[in-house]
C-alpha cells in the first residue's frame, strides 16, 4: 500500500475532469487512504490483532465562484459526487477561488514499516520488563504501525501525493494496594523503530516514585511539568499563534510582534522535518517551512493558511489544514517544538527545595484564555531534592500566560507528547490545594 497507488489512481483526474466539463471554472481533490494494523496487549496478554483500513475522497469546487464540498469513503462515484458537490456550492455565498498554482510534485516516503510479530515482540518485552520488578501490575498497551497515503490535485495543476508510516504505542501499568488505585502510562511515537526498554523505564521509575501516599500542602510553589505533562501549557499558546485568533484580536499576542511575551530562555519553533510528525506539504498543496514563532523569548511569527495569510500580509507559512476531511483547510500546526535546555529530569529535580512533580493530569487548559485548573492524575512531593512520595486529591490552577513568565528552568529530556516536542520543566508560584493539607 505505497504511496504510488493514490499517484497512479485516476479518481482524482475523473472527478476535476467532470467537474469542469459540469461548469465548474476550478476544482480540487484531497484524498487519503490509511492502514493500520495494531496489537493489543491486556492484563499482560496478548489479546487480539486487528488490521483496520480506510479510503477518504473530498472534492471541494467552484462554480460561478461559489464553493462546495463533498467527501465520499470507500469506492466512489465521480458522476454523483460531482453533481452533489455543484448542487451544494449553489447554497454558499461566492468567493474568491485560491488554488495553489504548481506542477506535479514528488516527494519521498516517510518512514518504514515493522511487521506485525515485531510489535508483539515489542508488546511483550516491555512487559517483561515490569513485572520483573513488579509482578503485581496488570499491564495493558496497543502497538501500531499506521501506513497513511496523501494526494492532492487541483485544477491548476498542482498534483503532490506522498506516504507517511508511524509507529505508535500507549502503555499502562495498573498497581492496586488495598483501597489504593495507581495508574502509571507511558507512550510513544516514532518512525522505523519503538523503544519498549525506554517506556518500561520510564513508568518502573513512576512506580519506584509512588511507593508511599504523602499529603500536599495549599498555597504557591514550584511545580515541575514533565515532558509528558508540559504538553498541557502548549495550547494555549499554539491557539495564541494561530493567525486566525489574531484576525479576530482573540489572541492576547496579536498586537506583540518583536516584543518579549514569554521568558528569555523560551524559543518555540516548527520544522517540517522534525520527529514522527514531519510532512512535506499542507492541505492546500504549499510546501510546509521551518519557522520561528518565539526566540528567546520574542514573538517572531504567527501561522496561517492560505486564506488568513492573505488578510495578515504575510502569505501562508505553509500551515492550511483540514480538521478532518469534511472541512475547508484553516491554519494548524503539524508539529510544535520547544528548544530544550540541558539538565537532566533528575537535576531539575534536585534542584528544587519545596515543591510538586505533575506526571499526568485530569482536566485541559482553557483554550486561548490561558486559564487552567486541572487535577493531579499522577504527581510526586519533593523536599529537598528528593522525591518523599505520590501526591493525592490534589490540584494546581494558574494561566498559561503568565506562567510562561515564571519559568524558572527548562529540562534537556524533550520529548514527543503528540505533536508537541516539549522538555519538562519548572514554573515558580503556581498555586496548589490539597485535600488532605
Amino acid at each position: 500500500m505505497g504511496s504510488a497507488n493514490l499517484s497512479q489512481d485516476t479518481l482524482a483526474e475523473d472527478l476535476l475532469e467532470l467537474a469542469l466539463k459540469s461548469g465548474a471554472e476550478a476544482a480540487e481533490v484531497y484524498q487519503s487512504r490509511s492502514l493500520s494494523r495494531p496489537v493489543f496487549f491486556e492484563a499482560n496478554r496478548l489479546k487480539q490483532l486487528e488490521t483496520s483500513q480506510s479510503e477518504g475522497t473530498a472534492l471541494r469546487l467552484w462554480r460561478n465562484g461559489r464553493p462546495g464540498l463533498t467527501v465520499a469513503y470507500g469506492s466512489v462515484d465521480p458522476q454523483v459526487m460531482v453533481e452533489r458537490t455543484l448542487d451544494l456550492s449553489q447554497l454558499n455565498q461566492p468567493e474568491t477561488v485560491e488554488l495553489v498554482s504548481k506542477s506535479l510534485e514528488f516527494y519521498p516516503d516517510l518512514g518504514e514499516a515493522v511487521p506485525v510479530e515485531m510489535l508483539i515482540n515489542w508488546g511483550k518485552e516491555a512487559i517483561v520488563l515490569i513485572r520483573d520488578i513488579y509482578p503485581d501490575v496488570l499491564c495493558n498497551s496497543d502497538w501500531e504501525c499506521d501506513v497513511e497515503n496523501t494526494r492532492l490535485i487541483n485544477s491548476k495543476g498542482l498534483d503532490c501525493h506522498y506516504s507517511d508510516t508511524t509507529l505508535s504505542c500507549y502503555m499502562s501499568a495498573e498497581w492496586v494496594r488495598g483501597d489504593d488505585f495507581l495508574s502509571v502510562a507511558d507512550g510513544q511515537t516514532q518512525r522505523g523503530e519503538l523503544n519498549p526498554d525506554k517506556v518500561a523505564h520510564q513508568i518502573l521509575q513512576r512506580l519506584n516514585w509512588a511507593q508511599e501516599n504523602v499529603y500536599t500542602p495549599s498555597g504557591r510553589l514550584p511545580v515541575l511539568f514533565t515532558s509528558k505533562a508540559a504538553d498541557m501549557l502548549w495550547g494555549s499558546v499554539q491557539a495564541a499563534l494561530n493567525g486566525k485568533q489574531v484576525l479576530e484580536k482573540a489572541s492576547p499576542w496579536a498586537e506583540r510582534l518583536g516584543k518579549p511575551i514569554v521568558v528569555p530562555t523560551l524559543t518555540l519553533y516548527q520544522d517540517p522535518e522534525a520527529g514522527p510528525y514531519s510532512c512535506p506539504f499542507d492541505d492546500e498543496g504549499n510546501p510546509t517551512k521551518s519557522l520561528i514563532f518565539v526566540e528567546n523569548g520574542i514573538l517572531q511569527n504567527f501561522y496561517s493558511d492560505h486564506t488568513t495569510g492573505q488578510q495578515l500580509g504575510i502569505g501562508s507559512t505553509g500551515n492550511g489544514f483540514r480538521p478532518g476531511l469534511g472541512s475547508y483547510p484553516t491554519p494548524g500546526l503539524f508539529n510544535f517544538l520547544i528548544q530544550p535546555s540541558t539538565p537532566s529530569l533528575q537535576e531539575l529535580i534536585e534542584d528544587m527545595d519545596d515543591g510538586l512533580i505533575v506526571d499526568q493530569i485530569l482536566g485541559e487548559s482553557g483554550g486561548i484564555s490561558g486559564d487552567f485548573s486541572i487535577n493531579i492524575d499522577l504527581g510526586y512531593r519533593v523536599k529537598k531534592g528528593q522525591i518523599i512520595g505520590r501526591v493525592k486529591d490534589t490540584m494546581v490552577v494558574g494561566n498559561v500566560y503568565t506562567a510562561l513568565k515564571q519559568i524558572v528552568k527548562l529540562g534537556g529530556d524533550a520529548d514527543w507528547n503528540g505533536a508537541c516536542y516539549t522538555p519538562s520543566l519548572i514554573v515558580e508560584g503556581l498555586s496548589t490545594t490539597g485535600k488532605n493539607s
